[in-house]
């Protein structure tokens, strides 16, 4: 039983204008709506630690509610004041981003995010590469920041006794010490919630007894699986300082532990939390009342013991849900779930942590939908070829081979922040072509968005500035309107029949879209009989297939982006050949001509949604 005789009082670091949002809403969420909840905690319920930017909540303000994140994070400091502090989450080589980026890219990131209030810098890295975390650590030093240095952990949905045990965890922290990195404070970061509580309880133990006295020790962790307040009260048993702490209605299933969780199974042992518990309902009611237009998704708000077996991120399944549900497919959740400890194996079992969670999420996707390891995610096949670090255990040879053969790339032994691509010069120059301002923010902004080999013009970064951004926001559907009456019926001759082509229009509104329908009805043979109504599947654009022509859509039944188009009118494509391409769960997908033929007319452009039954192009004989 947790119990200490001289009473402790335990730091809480408050995470719901974060990882809340993060785990609840994949991060897309308004300003405005959280803002007064955030200033009362800080001016009136005394909470002086918080979590605001960084991971999700970096990049989710641009790419889907069309704001400007160190616009944000200025305001957040104004409300907050200057007294609390303010922390973000950077991963290692990856900095805000998902992919790979030079020591030039992340120095710039360290110097805005202090420029722009941020006082706390927790950096992971999902492989626990050490030498990627005293090189990415520096620069966050550097810029006057404090400086938390993290081990990833997750428990294994598969045994070994090589990694992921007490042993392993304190390792990593022993070569920190060894590498003269100065830190401030380590954190043991859980982001699926799937440590044991003695794994916790040993390794806090162990990690303690070889800090200097100065540095704490901080838990992180979700309660996906109902074993965060367990894990939580198993490290403070063990010597941690500090933990991360949530309050409804962002608590508990993929968030963190609520507060009042806590402090309840830590009465009368002599530990204590350092804010007034009592002060908690009131942030509470205005969090509710700022999110009152947002639909919660039950995946995301109720805890799911399965998470043991396949060790997601709650700030990683929220996000996926929704993907999966915008893109009509959500149907194979589960199947992409049970396919996860085989991805995890093969890989070579690095942290289920941001981007390596995505990248496992996208590799077990693939095998799902296209058959195991006939297409290699480019994120996972670049981390089992060396790309991102070293993995904990060596990777399936197989898989290296595949993808190492389907990527056109060779496996990796150097430094991953050296084999990354520059980022920094390709978004300065976007920006001159545009004629966009050349600042810190706007390059950072660009840099931060680029993908390999996606349209700069698709740029989250470009489309913010050029006020393209896309906005996608989980808010509840509204009431239906009525649909619109039917145009009225064309003119017949007096036989009844039509003697000439009539060409109408007519509004169908569906989930609050309204789509307009352009249709030719063309005289029957003979005249007279009234014309077949038109499919509700009949594409939104005007293009109808007819005899002769072939509609090619999105793959996927739901809202994708249309993110390439490789073909123009008039080509002759063959069947199965890639004619463009779409993007969904944050992944390129292709989109094959169903048969041969000739380009006949290009229906959306890039940068479109397109949707069930609206095609991309057409093809003709």
């Amino acid at each position: 039983m947790i119990f200490t005789e001289k009473p402790r009082k335990i730091r809480v670091h408050f995470t719901p204008f974060r990882d809340g949002l993060q785990s609840s809403f994949g991060g897309k969420v308004r300003l405005d709506d959280i803002l007064p909840a955030m200033e009362f905690a800080a001016r009136e319920a005394g909470i002086k630690h918080m979590e605001f930017g960084g991971g999700a909540r970096y990049q989710a303000p641009y790419f889907y509610v069309g704001e400007n994140p160190f616009e944000s994070m200025d305001r957040m400091r104004e409300a907050v004041g200057p007294d609390v502090d303010l922390q973000i989450l950077t991963r290692s080589v990856s900095g805000v981003t998902l992919t790979t980026q030079r020591l030039d890219a992340l120095t710039l990131q360290a110097q805005l995010m202090a420029r722009h209030g941020t006082t706390y810098d927790r950096n992971f890295d999902f492989m626990n590469d050490v030498d990627n975390l005293v090189k990415t650590g520096q620069p966050i030093v550097d810029a006057g920041m404090h400086h938390q240095v993290c081990v990833a952990m997750m428990g294994l949905p598969f045994h070994d006794e090589k990694v992921h045990t007490p042993e392993f965890y304190i390792d990593v922290v022993a070569r920190l010490l060894a590498s003269g990195l100065h830190f401030d404070s380590v954190c043991l970061k859980d982001a699926s919630g799937t440590t044991d509580p003695r794994t916790c309880y040993e390794t806090a133990r162990g990690i303690k007894a070889i800090l200097p006295p100065e540095v704490e020790l901080w838990h992180h962790s979700h309660d996906t699986a109902s074993i965060g307040v367990a894990q939580y009260m198993a490290s403070i048993a063990g010597g941690a300082d500090g933990v991360d702490l949530s309050c409804r209605p962002m608590a508990s299933g993929t968030v963190q532990p609520d507060v009042r969780s806590l402090a309840h199974g830590l009465k009368n042992t002599g530990y204590s939390l350092d804010l007034d518990v009592d002060r908690i309902r009131e942030v509470e009611q205005l969090i509710e009342e700022g999110l009152r237009d947002y639909a919660f998704n039950p995946v995301t708000t109720s805890a799911d013991a399965r998470v043991v077996g396949f060790p997601m991120p709650g700030g990683a399944i929220g996000p996926n849900v929704h993907m999966m549900e915008e893109a009509g497919i959500l149907d194979r959740y589960g199947e992409v779930l049970a396919e996860f400890p085989v991805v995890v194996k093969a890989g070579g079992a690095w942290t289920s942590v941001t981007p390596g969670s995505q990248q496992y999420w996208l590799q077990a996707f693939n095998n799902v939908l296209l058959g195991r390891w006939e297409k290699i995610d480019q994120g996972y096949g670049k981390s089992v070829l060396g790309y991102f670090g070293r993995t904990p255990l060596p990777p399936d040879p197989e898989v290296v081979k595949k993808a190492s053969g389907q990527l056109e790339l060779e496996p990796f032994e150097g430094d991953p922040l050296e084999a990354a691509p520059d980022s920094l010069e390709p978004a300065r120059q976007a920006l001159r072509e545009r004629d966009l301002p050349v600042t810190d923010e706007n390059v950072f902004l660009v840099a931060a968005a680029i993908v390999p080999g996606k349209n700069m013009d698709l740029n989250e970064g470009i489309r913010l500035l050029t006020g393209r951004p896309r906005i996608v926001l989980p808010l509840k559907k509204k009431e239906e309107p009525a649909a619109e009456p039917a145009a009225p019926a064309p003119p017949a001759a007096a036989s009844g029949g039509l003697q000439a082509p009539v060409t109408t229009q007519c509004a169908v509104v569906e989930n609050g879209v309204t789509r307009t329908f352009t249709i030719t009805i063309e005289p029957p043979a003979g005249g007279g009989t009234a014309p077949a109504a038109a499919s509700a599947d009949a594409p939104a654009t005007g293009a109808t297939a007819t005899a002769g022509t072939t509609p090619v859509y999105s793959p996927f039944d739901g809202k994708t982006e249309l993110v390439e188009i490789n073909v123009k009118v008039g080509d002759t494509v063959a069947e199965g050949q890639v004619v463009a391409a779409v993007e969904a769960m944050k992944a390129k997908h292709d989109v094959k001509a169903p048969a041969a033929g000739k380009v006949a007319s290009i229906e959306r452009a890039i940068g479109d949604d397109v949707e069930k039954g609206q095609p991309i192009l057409t093809l003709g004989a």
